[in-house]
């Protein structure tokens, strides 16, 4: 979440980062702000959820990106990435995605670790060397 907040918000700042397991829009993780058949809607809250999103500052968003997420992750919906890889593209961002096929939120095989730490290492060696 920070990263992508970060990348959103002060892409001059940041020449790149990863995001791993990222939550990108409060309403989408947190639907319990009111029921979804309830009339009575709280409007404040779901714009404060959702200025709280890095997707309300996708317009800034100019630095590159990795990716990274388990498809069976139970805290953050894995649509969430598909929904920001999208976003990414259509703004022209250069972005790399990892899935992790068959783990959760924090990865419990450790060869996923390694295999998203590794991933990371070589996405930040590759872009900060081209960003010199």
């Amino acid at each position: 979440y920070l990263t992508a907040l970060a990348l959103a918000r002060a892409s001059d700042l940041f020449a790149a980062g990863v995001d791993l397991e990222g939550v990108h829009n409060w309403n989408l993780e947190i639907p319990d702000w009111v029921p979804p058949d309830n009339p009575q809607r709280q409007p404040a809250a779901e714009r404060l959820a959702f200025e709280s999103s890095p997707l309300a500052y996708m317009k800034t968003w100019k630095s590159p990106v990795l990716l990274i997420q388990g498809d069976d992750d139970r805290n953050v919906q894995f649509h969430q990435t598909v929904d920001l890889a999208q976003r990414l593209r259509k703004q022209g961002v250069y972005f790399e995605e990892m899935v992790i096929p068959d783990e959760i939120h924090d990865f419990i095989r450790w060869h996923s670790r390694v295999k998203g730490d590794s991933a990371t290492a070589a996405f930040l060696e590759k872009t900060l060397a081209d960003s010199r």
